[in-house]
């Protein structure tokens, strides 16, 4: 972790106002009265923000036209450039339902790695850190990644990389501490 305690704490479930608990509900762990993940506690000191970040969120993770292994190998490279122990934790737990293995998660941390990786997959991280570091796709990069996925599933994965990558800005800053039972790095 970059900070070991948050510089903006999650807010107290028993300090929720009425609007934080009707955005938070959803995402309560064991239901009504469970414990929201420390990225939810801590948006809520902006609810606004909140609620609006999360239907664009919710696009990148649950409705985008990439595959949910291809989303998780986006988003561990993304979360491994931009050094965010907060976002890998969460996603090494949704990776591996989606198919990304240990050996595969342990290459995402590796540059040289590219001997792992099938065509469509060395394209995809390819792209991922082209837009991470470059915020930018290269004419060949663009060209390969035509060759497996199709323009929507282009576009989301652009958008899937800046969301991950202005969120794991925010984590980092805000300073969210990793969620108990996770591990980071």
């Amino acid at each position: 972790m970059r900070l070991d305690k948050p510089r903006v704490p999650p807010v107290p479930s028993d300090e929720w106002t009425d609007e934080q608990r009707e955005i938070i509900a959803p995402f309560l762990r064991g239901g009504v009265g469970g414990k929201a993940a420390n990225v939810f506690g801590t948006l809520l000191n902006y609810p606004k923000l909140m609620k609006r970040w999360l239907v664009f969120a919710n696009h990148c993770l649950a409705k985008s036209s990439l595959p949910a292994r291809d989303r998780e190998l986006v988003i561990l490279r993304t979360a491994w450039l931009a050094r965010c122990d907060y976002e890998w934790a969460q996603h090494v737990v949704i990776g591996e339902r989606d198919g990304v293995t240990a050996d595969e998660m342990d290459a995402l941390k590796d540059a040289n790695a590219s001997h792992v990786w099938g065509r469509r997959e060395q394209a995809i991280i390819t792209a991922t850190d082209e837009l991470a570091v470059d915020v930018f796709l290269s004419d060949l990069t663009w060209a390969s990644l035509e060759n497996h996925l199709n323009q929507e599933q282009i576009i989301d994965l652009i958008f899937l990389v800046g969301q991950y990558r202005g969120l794991a800005g925010a984590l980092n800053s805000l300073g969210v501490q990793l969620d108990d039972g996770l591990k980071g790095f």
